[in-house]
């Protein structure tokens, strides 16, 4: 097995070492698939460590057991988790859309893995869009997770997770502020702001005023939620 013939890798002694899911997870996180790339064996070690990390959102890596952590509460009692996994189904379906962006639909997954283990408790209901989510890249531990957690039916026939778009609306912005097309500050501001409040915001800025203080403000560019941008002269 290689990637553009850049180096050989026998399959079968790879599987047996990592598993399947490994394998098919590594071939995707690569790169863009139009892309050539050389196998190492470092990445699918990385992987693999990210299915393990899957694997002891739910599961006791010793005992087997379901772990205490998991609760069959509302997501919205994880409301940071909750909000992190909308984001991901956001992303994550964009990115299966097109071939070269199934390496940027792990990373989401990568991220949302991370968040979940440092979340108190695990609405099953999280767990469950997630497993959806990671199906189609780990066919194997998605559905061994799906049926230790008592799901009914198969992940592969579940319907895909849709989105709440109000979710992942972000309540405050860092706006990047520029004088002379060089960025001076951000600005954290709510989502909401109006253009008047945000140019407002950013010329009473202090460190910015140490840059338009005794000279002629020329022109205020406001990219409402993007930027302001300043000239000055003199």
């Amino acid at each position: 097995m290689s990637k553009s013939r850049l180096n050989v890798v026998n399959p079968d002694e790879v599987i047996l070492e990592y598993g399947a899911d490994s394998v098919r997870l590594y071939e995707l996180f690569m790169g863009p698939l139009s892309a050539s790339a050389p196998w190492q064996m470092a990445g699918v070690d990385g992987v693999f460590r990210f299915l393990q990390r899957s694997w002891r959102l739910a599961i006791d890596e010793f005992t087997g057991e379901l772990l205490d952590k998991l609760t069959d509460a509302a997501p919205e009692s994880e409301p940071e988790l909750w909000r992190v996994l909308h984001k991901t189904i956001v992303g994550v379906t964009q990115d299966v859309d097109s071939i070269d962006k199934m390496n940027t639909a792990i990373s989401k997954l990568m991220v949302f893995v991370n968040t979940a283990n440092q979340a108190e408790t695990l609405p099953k209901e999280i767990l469950r869009q997630y497993l959806c989510l990671l199906a189609p890249f780990a066919p194997h531990i998605a559905e061994e997770m799906w049926s230790r957690l008592g799901f009914a039916g198969l992940v592969a026939k579940a319907s895909w997770p849709v989105a709440d778009e109000s979710l992942i609306v972000e309540d405050t912005l860092n706006v990047p502020v520029q004088v002379n097309g060089k960025v001076r500050t951000t600005l954290e501001v709510p989502a909401d702001i109006s253009q008047d409040e945000l140019k407002e915001q950013a010329l009473q800025h202090q460190r910015i005023l140490s840059y338009t203080e005794g000279k002629t403000i020329h022109k205020v560019i406001v990219i409402p939620g993007k930027m302001v941008s300043i000239v000055v002269k003199g």
